[in-house]
């Protein structure tokens, strides 16, 4: 069916004034008047709804139209009106109205406010309220700024495995992935990997980064981007047993410059956003976070700090009376230490560098102290840790004492060491949880609620 889009029409309604249109969407709200009434439309390519006016001198059916319930899909013919003294730039007056689907007076999405909680149990319908048609077309919008950003930086987009026989944060919480019969494992007390579908144990990825890394070595500046999976039994509202990352990898890159990528990523993902979301980012900045916009304004317009672990901890120790968990050289930053850096000492965003090597991944590369290593966080004011990267360790003498003092065997990363054997170089990179970035640019304070259909313990709808 032809259509015009209510997005083109709200980009110029002074090209469609006095024209028949055909539109066709959602009913918001329903309103019969006696002899007229009101439509609010949404299809779903604009945040805004569209105003339809219905008579019964122009519709034989009018009476069957007013009744119909919220939710219903109509596909509407008429004039477009220009309404600029009106709150509304246009109005359309309604030549036919067709009914596409039929809404039942049980819609559950008849009030105009339902909590996020209520909505979280109706995932399959929570995108047409105005909260969630906000949150997820900025997730939509934000997916193509990462592709955007790295391919004009001429980045090479790696689809890495989904299913490994790796971890790659030697974590261990892992989904496993198998086709044997659990039900005759259970009885006989014991597993047969020969007999599974890979013939070895393997598992959903935590992370594309160790893939990412080969592909780096031969095309030079690669990225990820694509699902990634914990199984970790934390049920907070920053975690989730599915979520995207984004994870690029770089030769010839130190630390240094991998921030600068990172910065420049982050502040190209919000520019976009605020460019092509701006009448979502003003509905949530009203009704959901009223510092949001500020919020993101100071993102953009700043250089980040770039602070040492070290300057970090003697910066906390001065104040840590105030804290709830104690601060001392060695300790892993909670979230109360990392907003009090970027909130109260700097107000902008950090990146936190070289921290202590007994509270980091195997893989990144050691520092000359002998006790810190080349890594940096991207600590954002009000969210705390938004990614984290580092220098890869491309020495393999370092690297299989590491593995070794966090009881990896070498035979597992084989591949891995091939990297350093055959022509590796130093390189860099980091990981972003896209679901991270999206409550950052939303102002949502649950993962569950900037993903479609969350995967979190004890829930797998869908």
């Amino acid at each position: 069916m032809e259509r015009t889009l209510l997005k083109d029409i709200f980009s110029n309604p002074e090209e469609f004034s006095g024209k028949t249109v055909k539109v066709g969407g959602w009913a918001k709200t329903v309103r019969d008047c006696g002899l007229f009434g009101f439509i609010e439309l949404n299809d779903g390519s604009y945040f805004k709804n569209c105003q339809v006016v219905i008579t019964k001198d122009k519709l034989n059916d009018y009476d069957l139209i007013a009744k119909q319930n919220v939710g219903a899909a109509l596909i509407i013919t008429g004039e477009l009106v220009l309404t600029p003294n009106n709150r509304q730039p246009f109005e359309i007056s309604a030549e036919s109205v067709i009914v596409a689907g039929t809404s039942t007076p049980d819609y559950p999405l008849q009030k105009k406010r339902h909590t996020l909680e209520f909505l979280r149990g109706i995932a399959h319908l929570r995108a047409r309220t105005n909260t969630f048609n906000a949150v997820f077309k900025i997730r939509s919008e934000a997916a193509f700024a990462v592709h955007d950003f790295f391919n004009k930086r001429g980045f090479v987009y790696v689809h890495t495995p989904i299913i490994t026989g790796s971890d790659c944060e030697g974590a261990g919480a892992m989904f496993q992935v198998t086709t044997l019969d659990l039900n005759k494992v259970a009885k006989s007390g014991e597993v047969d990997y020969k007999r599974d579908f890979f013939g070895k144990p393997a598992s959903l990825t935590v992370s594309g980064q160790l893939m990412a890394e080969t592909y780096a070595m031969a095309f030079g500046n690669v990225y990820t981007f694509g699902p990634t999976f914990r199984a970790e039994k934390s049920n907070t509202v920053r975690h989730a047993s599915e979520f995207w990352m984004i994870e690029p990898e770089m030769a010839f890159a130190d630390l240094s410059d991998d921030m600068d990528v990172e910065e420049a990523m982050v502040k190209h993902i919000i520019n976009y956003v605020m460019k092509t979301c701006s009448e979502e980012l003003k509905f949530l900045n009203q009704f959901v976070d009223n510092g949001l916009l500020a919020r993101l304004e100071n993102v953009v317009n700043n250089e980040f700090v770039r602070l040492s672990y070290t300057k970090a901890i003697e910066i906390l120790e001065k104040v840590k009376d105030r804290f709830e968990f104690p601060v001392y050289w060695g300790a892993d930053l909670q979230s109360e230490h990392e907003k009090y850096l970027t909130e109260e000492v700097y107000k902008k965003p950090v990146f936190l560098t070289d921290y202590q090597k007994d509270i980091i991944g195997f893989y990144m590369r050691l520092n000359d102290d002998g006790k810190t290593v080349a890594a940096a966080d991207l600590l954002v004011p009000g969210i705390g840790e938004l990614c984290g990267g580092s220098q890869r360790e491309e020495r393999t003498d370092v690297l299989l004492k590491r593995m070794e003092e966090m009881g990896l065997k070498a035979e597992d990363y084989e591949f891995y060491l091939d990297l350093r054997k055959y022509g590796g170089v130093v390189h860099s990179g980091f990981g972003m949880g896209f679901e991270r970035m999206i409550m950052y640019l939303t102002g949502i304070g649950n993962i569950r609620d900037v993903i479609p259909f969350p995967r979190t313990v004890n829930n797998c709808e869908y």
